[in-house]
């Protein structure tokens, strides 16, 4: 189990001293009282991280917690928490989880909707104009080889015949088969030609890229069919979030004073 030192840290500096009296301790280290909020703390930060809430994951709090205040206690011994660069250091850590739980609350405050979602869902995908190609390739060293290989295409000979002699190994005994794929997927001069060519068309001429020269053949095309909206919807979700969030920073920061 990893515990960031950092975040609870921050988390910790937020509980005031009423609330610590308050709190249930969860333990005791050399007469001070570790309260269980700070226990809450620790654990709400591994479940976000996907961790399940048990005995063990209580008992590692637990632990960890114990270890910190012994090192803390013997830091605050040496006079570490005066020093400066200390003092900073767990302000920045204070001041990250205001900004967090801001945020945090922010989102709560202003939840998207799931016909929201729908509305952008269905904008992307109308928006979708890439298409996939069905592409074989014969892949050789030399331009003349290539060149020779066009001309016995031309004159009728099979495409998966000829790639058989491809220096491509993973292609060339499935006749060259390169499946679909979107052109961006490939090399800048391999997609040009590619998206030249009509269905079932081959390169007249060899492309030549960094891996040698390449007589390409266009099988077919289609749009790509798009995943269900319920596939990305929490990463849509997720985005428009990120976009909320930077507007309303944005909005913020024009109606600070900023010297």
């Amino acid at each position: 189990m990893k515990l960031n030192a950092c975040s609870l840290l921050a988390a910790l500096l937020l509980v005031s001293g009423a609330a610590l009296a308050a709190d249930k301790p969860v333990a005791k280290v050399n007469g001070t009282v570790i309260p269980a909020t700070f226990s809450d703390a620790l654990i709400d930060e591994q479940v976000m991280q996907g961790a399940k809430v048990d005995d063990a994951l209580k008992k590692a709090a637990r632990d960890e917690l114990i270890r910190r205040e012994v090192i803390a206690q013997a830091a605050r011994k040496k006079g570490y928490d005066k020093k400066p660069e200390v003092a900073s250091r767990m302000e920045l850590a204070r001041q990250s989880v205001l900004v967090g739980y801001y945020i945090d609350e922010w989102v709560r405050a202003n939840p998207i909707s799931d016909e929201t979602l729908k509305t952008e869902y269905d904008r992307r995908v109308k928006e979708m104009t890439d298409l996939e190609y069905k592409t074989r390739h014969i892949l050789v060293e030399k331009e003349d080889t290539a060149k020779a290989i066009i001309t016995k295409l031309q004159t009728g000979a099979k495409f998966e015949d000829l790639a058989k002699d491809s220096t491509d190994t993973g292609s060339k005994e499935k006749g060259g088969d390169l499946g679909w794929s979107m052109a961006q997927n490939f090399v800048p001069p391999f997609a040009e030609a590619l998206t030249k060519l009509a269905k079932g068309k081959f390169t007249t001429q060899p492309v030549q890229t960094q891996f040698g020269y390449h007589v390409i053949l266009m099988e077919d095309s289609r749009k790509p069919e798009p995943p269900a909206f319920e596939e990305v919807k929490a990463q849509l979700q997720q985005g428009m979030q990120q976009q909320g969030i930077t507007k309303m920073l944005g909005e913020m920061l024009k109606q600070a004073k900023v010297e």
